[in-house]
């Protein structure tokens, strides 16, 4: 995978770059660091400056987060409650109220969410997707994306084009980073159903 994606970068420049990132928004398995360490690597050694991999690397962020963002718009609010009113919402124990107030939660909170999420492993890709469902005004989520990417696509691109052809000596502390990230949304995802049914619980008690 990674030689690759370095053949394409090589062959292609800032359109490689542009093409691998918004794939990479869409197929989250795809490694972000490694585009955008090796993007700033080759600035030292091309024509390629660092400004044009950021414009590059951040349109292809954009444009990525916009499809993410309309499959979330196709499969809306509305329809995941009539999914939810069949037979999964039972062995879920999902209700229409559930989603609604998912959908509240990411009303009043979700601007933040897609800003601070650009910086996280896989969440920074599927992020877009609640934000199509809850239906984010279109505006708000390409501001937030744009400055949540940009800010990212530029410290990689920045360490890159400093490391030079050292890069590759820091993808095992972003492959730690990720592992972590991994690990820790596994946790608070088990905490959160834990919580959840309980209070699903409590509630029919009372």
């Amino acid at each position: 995978m990674q030689d690759l994606i370095l053949n394409i970068m090589n062959q292609f420049g800032y359109v490689g770059v542009f093409l691998l990132i918004m794939i990479e928004n869409v197929f989250p398995p795809i490694p972000s660091e490694v585009i955008l360490l090796f993007g700033g690597f080759m600035t030292t050694y091309t024509k390629l400056g660092i400004l044009g991999m950021v414009i590059a690397s951040t349109l292809g962020s954009v444009c990525g987060g916009i499809a993410l963002y309309y499959i979330g718009r196709i499969f809306n609010k509305e329809r995941l409650k009539r999914i939810l009113s069949g037979r999964l919402g039972k062995i879920l124990r999902l209700k229409n109220s559930d989603i609604d107030n998912a959908d509240h939660w990411f009303d009043t909170k979700g601007q933040k969410t897609v800003f601070f999420c650009r910086f996280v492993p896989l969440v920074r890709s599927l992020i877009s997707i609640p934000a199509g469902m809850s239906e984010m005004p279109m505006i708000k989520f390409l501001i937030y994306t744009t400055l949540g990417s940009l800010i990212w696509n530029i410290i990689l691109i920045t360490l890159g084009n400093i490391l030079g052809s050292n890069w590759k000596s820091i993808l095992g502390i972003f492959d730690t980073y990720s592992h972590l990230v991994v690990i820790l949304l596994g946790l608070i995802f088990i905490i959160f159903i834990i919580w959840f049914y309980k209070r699903r619980k409590n509630t029919k008690n009372n």
